[in-house]
C-alpha cells in the first residue's frame, strides 16, 4: 500500500488527460503563478530523470505567491507520471487541499498532509520534495539512519531529522509531529517509508534531495561489504567541518545559480514540454 493511495473511487476508472493535451493556463494566471508552475513540472521531470519515482505516488509542492491574503500551493494531478508533468496540469491546492482551480485533474488529499504541516509551519519551505526511493528507504529503516560514511552524508548530516512511521499518511494530526520532529531542519527521514527535503526554492530543495538520495544510496553499497567493522565512519566534529563547508550551495543565489541552469539546458535536450 502507498501512504498516497485515495481513500475513495479506486478500481471505479479514471479519465486522466494527457497532459499535453489540454489548454496551456500561460496568459490565464499571474506571471508569477506561471513562473512558479514551470519551475515545479521541471522539479518533477527532474526527479524523474533521476530514478526518484515510485509511479505516480509521492508528491512536490511549492508554495504560490500569496493571493489576497490566502495561502495557495501547487501540487501533481493524481495519475500523471512524473517525467510528463506540465506546468498546465499542476493543480492549485489551499491548505486543507482543496482545489482552487477549474481542472480536468484530481488530486489525493491524503498526499497532501506531509506537506501542507511543513508549507504551514515554515514560511521558508517554498518547496517541498518527498520520494519513496529504495536506497533512501532502505537508510530510512536502519536504527542508526544516516551514517558519516561519505562525503554526500556529511554535507547534510547535520541538517536531517527523523520522523518515526505513524502508518499510510491519511491522518491530519500526524501534521505536527510532523513538524515537531522536522524542527528547523531542512531535511527529513521518514522512518520506513522515505525520504524529505525543503527549500526556498525548487532549485534548492532539488539540490538537498540529491545529496540525501546519493548520501542514502552510497550507504547501501557500502555496506554491501558485510561488515560494519570494514567501514570508516567519520566523527561528528567531521560532519560540521563539512556541513559548513558546503552550506553556501544552499543558499538562495548560489547552489541554485549554479546547477539549475544545466539541469535545464539538459531538460530541454532530452524531455522538453514541461513549459506546456
Amino acid at each position: 500500500m502507498k501512504d498516497e493511495a485515495p481513500q475513495t473511487g479506486l478500481g471505479k476508472g479514471f479519465d486522466i488527460p494527457d497532459p499535453m493535451e489540454i489548454q496551456s493556463l500561460k496568459g490565464h494566471v499571474s506571471d508569477a503563478e506561471w513562473q512558479a508552475r514551470v519551475e515545479l513540472a521541471a522539479t518533477y521531470r527532474f526527479c524523474a530523470m533521476h530514478g526518484w519515482t515510485d509511479l505516480v505516488f509521492t508528491h512536490i509542492s511549492a508554495r504560490l505567491p500569496d493571493e489576497d491574503g490566502e495561502e495557495r500551493f501547487l501540487i501533481n494531478p493524481y495519475g500523471v507520471m512524473f517525467d510528463e508533468m506540465t506546468a498546465s496540469c499542476l493543480v492549485k491546492i489551499d491548505t486543507e487541499g482543496t482545489i482552487c482551480q477549474d481542472t480536468p485533474y484530481f488530486i489525493n488529499p491524503a498526499g497532501f498532509t506531509i506537506h501542507s504541516a511543513i508549507h504551514m509551519a515554515r514560511m521558508d519551505a517554498g518547496c517541498v520534495i518527498h520520494v519513496h526511493t529504495p536506497y533512501g528507504v532502505a537508510v530510512s529503516v536502519q536504527k542508526d539512519g544516516l551514517r558519516r560514511y561519505t562525503q554526500f552524508s556529511m554535507i547534510v548530516n547535520n541538517d536531517l531529522a527523523y520522523h518515526d512511521y505513524e502508518g499510510i499518511a491519511l491522518d491530519l494530526s500526524e501534521r505536527e509531529r510532523i513538524v515537531q520532529d522536522m524542527g528547523d531542519k531542512n531535511l527529513l527521514m521518514l522512518r520506513n517509508h522515505g525520504t524529505l527535503t525543503v527549500g526556498p526554492n525548487c532549485a534548492i530543495a532539488f539540490l538537498r534531495m540529491y545529496f540525501l538520495e546519493n548520501a542514502c544510496k552510497t550507504q547501501i553499497f557500502a555496506q554491501s561489504v558485510g561488515s560494519e567493522d570494514k567501514l570508516i565512519e567519520e566523527p561528528p566534529a567531521m560532519a560540521d567541518t563539512v556541513g559548513g563547508q558546503a552550506a553556501a550551495a544552499f543558499t538562495p543565489g548560489s547552489g541554485d545559480n549554479l546547477v539549475w541552469p544545466g539541469l535545464m539546458r539538459k531538460l530541454k535536450r532530452t524531455n522538453p514540454g514541461h513549459d506546456h
